[in-house]
């Protein structure tokens, strides 16, 4: 039996009993069920996380947790395993900060959540982070673009997507797949910057 990691013991039991992924099949895992979800962690971490200034890390945290987590044994829902792992994360956030009681901790969206406005600097890192993805959106075909903007701003199912677009779910499948894994490759890898399309 694999031994699960200390970080992620509390949410074992979202896990399947079977194999563990390795190289480019984790990685294509964590690209076409992970990535996707971003919008719905960081919605999560905007509502509970007391410094919106941490919001990046904890994704950051959230992302090596549930990718190491999968080295392990594969989520039976991702979209759960994700949200569980970033409320745990902010759990142990707030017990070790000792801001409240523990018991206090135990529903997160009960807590009053105090919102600071972020400083001159990072409105600016914001608003680069922002020219980097909009020219990541630019350096994709069309149509991957309009699904990635429907699923990921507008928050679209597949299927509205797919009826927006007048195309079959699986093709709207393939170009959310291709439309993520390019803005990655940009975002987080060497992509030239040159003015051809992803």
């Amino acid at each position: 039996m694999v031994e699960i990691p200390e970080s992620n013991r509390d949410n074992a039991d979202l896990l399947h009993q079977g194999p563990a992924m390795t190289g480019s099949v984790l990685e294509t895992w964590f690209v076409d069920e992970v990535l996707p979800l971003e919008s719905v962690l960081m919605k999560f971490l905007r509502r509970n996380c007391r410094n919106p200034a941490d919001i990046a890390d904890l994704r950051q945290e959230v992302y090596v947790r549930v990718y190491e987590a999968a080295r392990e044994r594969i989520p039976d829902s991702t979209r759960a395993f994700v949200l569980a792992t970033a409320r745990n994360l902010l759990i142990n956030r707030v017990r070790r900060e000792q801001i409240v009681a523990i018991e206090a901790v135990a529903d997160l969206d009960k807590l009053e959540i105090a919102m600071d406005e972020p400083g001159p600097d990072r409105a600016l890192m914001a608003r680069e982070e922002l020219g980097r993805l909009q020219q990541a959106l630019d350096h994709l075909p069309n149509r991957s673009r309009e699904a990635v903007v429907m699923k990921q701003i507008e928050g679209l199912s597949r299927r509205e997507i797919a009826m927006r677009m007048g195309v079959g779910e699986e093709t709207v499948k393939r170009h959310l797949t291709n439309g993520m894994r390019a803005i990655a490759d940009f975002l987080y890898g060497e992509y030239p910057e040159s003015g051809r399309k992803l």
